[in-house]
């Protein structure tokens, strides 16, 4: 059975974040993507220029319209931008039966923020506790848990832990923005640990990895009850998507994921 995946997050025009993203990595992982916008961009891989967020009623009015007609295998929710959109996301997803996951977005790789501060507490007080599992970067770790980026293993591992005490299901703790040639992720369950170790990959073309990653572990997810199975898969595929970013020609900034890199053949 192919999976329905439901999409909350914003449009990136460019096509290498935020929803256009999300459909390319769930349709690349087998599943059927479906989408709830929050808002409108105006960016490219330069950086961003403007945001429109879209009324929060009306993105609680699209989720339900999917509920209403299409059932639903796994969400996963990225941009949201302001607490009244969390709010009425969080209203909306309520008594859904479905893997959830939470890419916590608040900065932009060009350093534009996408969440508004006061929306974080939000953030915490209402999505946390809904979400099988949640992806932050060390930024937004550090933003979710107010205290300083980790530098660390033993950070990043102290504040995964952290956050498992918020209230989430799981945390997927992303650490590219460590130091050094590694690149380590850390996956933290209530009853287990586990490393995903890797080198850091020479490119500028990462707009959009954090969309990639959870937008496939969601859909993997639905696919799988194993969260750790289903967490390698996800890495695996957006580190081939980071690895054959470069085959693509887009922009003069950060570029994109090369998310269907195994069915076009290089040119």
């Amino acid at each position: 059975m192919i999976r329905n995946i439901l999409t909350i997050a914003g449009s990136d025009p460019s096509g290498g974040a935020g929803i256009q993203a999300d459909i390319k990595a769930i349709a690349a992982n087998g599943g059927y993507a479906m989408a709830a916008l929050t808002a409108l961009t105006a960016q490219n891989t330069i950086g961003v220029t403007g945001v429109e967020f879209i009324r929060p009623d009306f993105v609680a009015a699209q989720i339900t319209a999917i509920r209403e007609d299409i059932r639903i295998d796994a969400v996963k929710i990225g941009m949201l931008g302001n607490a009244e959109t969390v709010t009425a996301v969080a209203g909306a997803l309520r008594g859904l039966d479905a893997p959830i996951v939470l890419d916590p977005v608040m900065v932009a790789k060009a350093g534009d923020r996408l969440l508004l501060a006061e929306a974080v507490e939000a953030l915490r007080a209402e999505l946390l506790p809904l979400a099988t599992i949640i992806t932050p970067n060390l930024p937004e770790s550090a933003d979710l848990l107010e205290m300083d980026h980790a530098a660390s293993r033993s950070e990043m591992r102290a504040q995964a832990h952290a956050l498992l005490a918020s209230g989430c299901g799981a945390v997927y703790l992303k650490g590219g923005h460590l130091g050094g040639n590694d690149s380590p992720d850390l996956l933290v369950t209530p009853t287990a640990e586990a490393w995903f170790e890797g080198r850091r990959l020479p490119t500028r073309n990462t707009h959009g990895t954090g969309c990639t990653l959870s937008s496939a572990l969601a859909t993997r997810l639905a696919q799988s009850a194993d969260l750790q199975i289903a967490a390698s898969m996800a890495r695996d595929y957006t580190l081939a998507a980071i690895a054959a970013a470069d085959r693509l020609d887009v922009g003069h900034g950060h570029g994109p994921l090369h998310h269907f890199s195994d069915l076009w053949p290089p040119s």
